[in-house]
């Protein structure tokens, strides 16, 4: 490649092991790091111990314990005790719970400009405002990974975001954010990495592309990406890390897909309407919604220099009376510079609740609101029961809005409180506190012969089945338009508890939606599911289909799919098809028996024909399957796949 090169050009070609580096083209990718967390690790670690595998062969393995910090039964504790006894045995950095979640902690201690890091958490592309390069996957294509393979990717479409200008006081990284997924909405950057440059972007700081990276999952992009410029090289210095700094930038002239130009000078204070994070409009234009609860915090933004401007416009007032308000620092050392500053007493002194620095009330774990109730949260999300009640309206907004809408109990720009400008006196710290007993680098101090510790709460992971030429399946589920992992494994506690469960979890899935379904799906044996456009959007929980293979699902043919969801069904040997015609949805019926033959040469040529027994109608649809992708669901699955590959397995 002699042209100017993109920054994603760059780090994957550093990366690159084969093929070649042209849009749409499968290569593969050595990889630096991986990461996985106490939610998405403990099925990913089931995964590399079936695969037969022992210590980890990627130079920096990292499990983080961030997600479900509430432990309202034994379960929690026997689910981080594996993921800890997993860590010494395969050798990965453990980080202890509560230290902070897995995106800042990475960010504060791990990540470097130049790295390639692939994670079990589709927030994984926050590491991109460090001039590096992450993508979130289901756990299992990162267990694959983590034995040292190469990781196979189709090369992505690097889509531009000029920025120019710079934030006026009072708007936040997260306004940007929810106006560009506005703009480009949840599926505008599918198969597609995000480059951010020009005068704008140098003028962001690494928090506030963290933000914008954050929220890139939600447009549906792979990843992320800023240069490493003077903006990276401070905040390494600022942790103690300046050795880290190495500047990478794209070539001047570089040749982009797409680009799209936003002026952060005209961004103003956003909300996202409840159901979808792209529903966002301006303040003016959201109205002045009560609140039962407002939560400030969470990956997307939870660092200092966020948190210090939300107490800032708390300071000398109080919480509203109707309004629970919650506050969780992106990490522990976050959390002591607020305090050493006095941060942390202006939102005590106001009446806001300190909590745990994790992720919980970003996914129903903890903090539930009161039903038919709208909460507003600074979180990434908001699909219907994403913050654990079933009927609560979620709001998404920036910190700024979401202090000053604590304050008033109802939605309410930093404006109508105080002049914006002041808040301009928060700067970030010359250093953040040393001394965090974190990690136990298991990494490092590894000891052949340690074995996970699994209990009498962990099953194993369902297997799927090599796929056969014909399928006859009936119908045990039709679902609408964009349907999201929430829907499909509810954030109720009952079933977050059993991770480590999947034919118990599998009895939730799809609760709040139909009901009958996972007793339906249990008694046919085997079926498919149809849905329309956007299905399983949002999160990688590769539990919705895990937990779908538990009950006999075989295919889901949908409108479109989003990205590790469909990667997530190939691994557990579930074939992912797509309409040629959308409006031949309404062409089947739940209860309808699909048929389809010739599906090994379908998968070879990317096309097939199913039949609609019921009604005779015959229905065209394709897939895109790759080789690799194929031979995996031939196979029955990823474990199947490696077990004919010679792992220490038992046979599928």
């Amino acid at each position: 490649m002699n042209s100017p090169l993109t920054l994603t050009e760059k780090l994957l070609l550093a990366h690159l092991r084969s093929g070649q580096m042209t849009e749409g083209a499968l290569c593969h990718f050595n990889v630096d790091s991986v990461l996985f967390h106490d939610m998405s690790g403990i099925l990913a670690l089931m995964a590399y111990d079936a695969m037969g595998m022992r210590r980890a062969g990627v130079p920096l393995p990292v499990v983080f314990t961030d997600h479900n910090l509430v432990g309202t039964d034994p379960q929690t504790a026997n689910d981080q005790a594996f993921v800890k006894s997993c860590a010494q045995a395969f050798g990965l950095r453990y980080a202890r719970a509560g230290s902070g979640i897995c995106h800042t902690l990475y960010a504060e201690d791990l990540a470097k400009p130049g790295m390639l890091l692939i994670g079990a958490d589709s927030h994984t592309a926050s590491c991109g405002a460090l001039g590096m390069l992450g993508i979130g996957l289901g756990g299992m294509e990162v267990s694959s990974a983590m034995t040292g393979k190469p990781f196979p990717l189709r090369v992505p479409r690097i889509i531009g975001i000029r920025l120019t200008g710079r934030l006026r006081p009072g708007v936040s990284a997260m306004d940007a954010a929810l106006a560009l997924l506005a703009r480009l909405t949840i599926k505008g950057a599918v198969n597609a990495v995000l480059e951010y440059f020009d005068e704008g972007a140098a003028a962001l700081t690494v928090p506030q592309r963290q933000t914008l990276c954050n929220l890139g999952a939600e447009m549906g992009a792979t990843g992320s990406v800023f240069p490493a410029d003077a903006q990276v090289a401070a905040w390494l210095a600022r942790q103690g890390r300046s050795e880290d700094f190495q500047p990478l930038s794209a070539d001047r002239n570089a040749v982009y897909s797409e680009t799209h130009c936003l002026d952060l000078c005209e961004v103003e204070p956003m909300a996202a309407l409840p159901g979808r994070p792209d529903r966002g409009v301006p303040l003016r234009e959201a109205g002045s919604v009560p609140f039962s609860q407002v939560f400030i915090g969470s990956c997307a933004n939870g660092s200092y220099e966020s948190l210090a401007r939300a107490a800032l416009i708390m300071k000398g007032r109080h919480t509203a009376p109707g309004a629970e308000v919650l506050v969780a620092c992106g990490s522990r050392r976050i959390y002591r510079q607020l305090l050493r500053d006095g941060f942390i007493d202006l939102f005590l002194a106001a009446g806001a609740r300190l909590l745990e620095c994790g992720c919980g009330p970003c996914m129903g774990i903890g903090q539930a609101p009161a039903a038919g109730t709208s909460v507003l949260r600074t979180t990434n999300r908001n699909f219907p029961g994403r913050s654990g009640t079933k009927d609560a309206l979620i709001y998404l907004a920036g910190p700024e809005t979401a202090a000053a809408s604590a304050v008033t109990g109802r939605l309410t720009g930093v404006s109508e409180l105080m002049d914006p400008r002041k808040l301009d006196i928060v700067q970030p710290p010359e250093s953040f506190p040393a001394g965090e007993n974190v990690y136990l680098p298991f990494d490092t101090q590894w000891t052949e012969g340690v074995r996970p510790v699994y209990t009498t709460s962990i099953r194993p992971i369902p297997r799927g089945k090599p796929l056969p030429d014909a399928l006859r399946l009936p119908v045990s589920l039709k679902a609408g338009e964009g349907i999201s992992t929430d829907d499909i494994v509810p954030a109720v506690p009952e079933a977050l508890g059993l991770r480590a469960n999947i034919p118990a979890l599998s009895k939730y899935l799809f609760h709040y939606l139909d009901a009958d379904f996972a007793g339906r799906a249990g008694t046919l044996g085997q079926s498919a599911i149809v849905a329309g456009g956007d299905y399983a959007q949002g999160s990688s929980r590769e539990h919705a289909a895990a937990g779908c293979l538990a009950l006999g699902v075989r295919a889901v043919l949908a409108v479109s799919m989003h990205r590790i969801h469909r990667a997530n069904l190939i691994n557990y040997g579930i074939l992912p098809l797509l309409f040629d015609r959308a409006e031949d949805l309404e062409l089947i019926s739940q209860g309808d028996v699909l048929s389809l033959s010739g599906v090994h040469e379908g998968l070879r040529c990317g096309r097939l024909t199913v039949l609609n027994e019921t009604s005779g109608i015959r229905i065209p649809c394709h897939t895109d399957l790759n080789a690799h992708e194929a031979q995996v669901l031939l196979s029955g699955g990823l474990l199947c796949d490696a077990g004919k590959k010679g792992a220490q397995d038992e046979p599928c």
